[in-house]
């Protein structure tokens, strides 16, 4: 078994203090990175919550899953039922829409994303499914699909209702899912203010309730939520030049509270964590040396996206390198496996990643192959 160590520079020079713990005031807490997946904190991750306004995540995915598939478009207007009047005038966040109002899904999203609107929550869920009840059958759909194990649905909204349950580790799915696949819908979540042209007044501006955004920090999302019975909740990401990382968090006391510690939490990552692109698809290829092939060489690539999340304190311990039986003997097909990455940290094994062929290897004729073969037992020259 040959190993090809891979030249993978990582030289810091550490002058600060990396912090083991993040000594968060949450009842329950998470801290991913985008890219890999790592979860660099977590406290009682898997707790169940009420997750109030965050529901709001999946409600707005679902609109963006039908744009994606043409069935819905942002000028589509949706009439103002009296069931979705009433919460405008029930002292919850509102859009403020009135009763047979023609509203468009660009503006009830906005009202969803940026003011928190529970009445455009059931504008839009009525609008799209002709139920609320339809619509959270939706949403549990969705959740199931994505990986959400934890997760119930019962509402578009987040607002009172025992059943409506999840996890931190859920809604970090949610986010996810929600950033990687509608990246251009997810500047809505950034967007500071929502004015609505209202029917019968003047028009209402309103705030984005996430404090983070405030601070031009890199938080770009994603979402607040408050239930008497939870706290204060929030679902935050933090980007750094090419770097993201998603915190979600819930039981906080206070806004204040919510706010500090949230940032505190963020920070923590960054600080003390890096993130490494070990491979991307179709862009990183890796030359083999092949034997008996009409190249002298193969290209092999992955299939996917690797990224490794590692403590600063641990990354001069960090090591990759390529694990294959070489040299790789012709013919060889485009998509087979010839190879794996190995990623280690001092002796332990953390990933192992397949590489796959990127093109067909040809075998040289029989002349040649002769010829090649003497000239090996030979010389011992490959």
């Amino acid at each position: 078994m040959n190993k090809f160590i891979i030249l993978f520079f990582l030289f810091f020079c550490i002058n600060f203090k990396i912090n083991a713990n993040p000594n968060l005031q949450a009842r329950t807490a998470i801290l991913v990175d985008f890219h890999s997946d790592e979860i660099m904190f977590e406290l009682d991750p898997d707790s169940q919550i009420y997750p109030a306004s965050m529901t709001k995540i999946m409600t707005a995915i679902i609109a963006f899953d039908l744009l994606k598939e043409n069935k819905l478009s942002l000028d589509d207007k949706f009439t103002i039922s009296e069931n979705a009047w009433r919460l405008s005038q029930a002292g919850y966040s509102s859009m403020f829409i009135m009763i047979n109002d023609q509203v468009s899904v660009e503006n009830l999203l906005k009202g969803i994303i940026i003011a928190s609107g529970n009445d455009a929550c059931i504008a839009l869920a009525e609008g799209i499914a002709g139920s609320e009840e339809n619509f959270a059958d939706m949403m549990n759909e969705k959740a199931g699909e994505i990986g959400m194990t934890s997760t119930n649905f019962t509402n578009s909204s987040g607002i009172n209702d025992p059943d409506n349950i999840s996890t931190v580790r859920d809604i970090a799915i949610m986010s996810k899912y929600l950033i990687k696949n509608y990246p251009i819908y997810y500047e809505l979540f950034a967007e500071k203010t929502f004015t609505w042209d209202r029917t019968g007044g003047e028009p209402i501006k309103q705030g984005n309730r996430n404090p983070l955004l405030y601070k031009n920090i890199g938080v770009d999302g994603v979402k607040t939520g408050y239930l008497a019975v939870e706290k204060y909740s929030l679902a935050s990401s933090m980007k750094k030049k090419d770097r993201r990382i998603i915190a979600v968090a819930s039981g906080f006391e206070s806004k204040k509270s919510r706010s500090l510690e949230s940032l505190k939490l963020l920070n923590w990552g960054f600080r003390n964590t890096n993130t490494f692109e070990i491979s991307k698809k179709g862009e990183t290829t890796f030359e083999l040396d092949t034997w008996l092939g009409k190249k002298n060489k193969i290209k092999a690539t992955t299939k996917e996206d690797y990224y490794i999340t590692i403590n600063k304190k641990n990354i001069n311990h960090l090591n990759v390198s390529l694990d294959y039986d070489g040299p790789i003997s012709a013919p060889v097909d485009e998509g087979t496996k010839i190879a794996n990455i190995i990623v280690s940290k001092k002796d332990e094994i953390i990933k192992k990643l397949p590489l796959y062929a990127a093109e067909d290897l040809k075998k040289v004729n029989f002349f040649k192959s002769l010829l090649t073969s003497l000239n090996y037992l030979i010389w011992g020259d490959v």
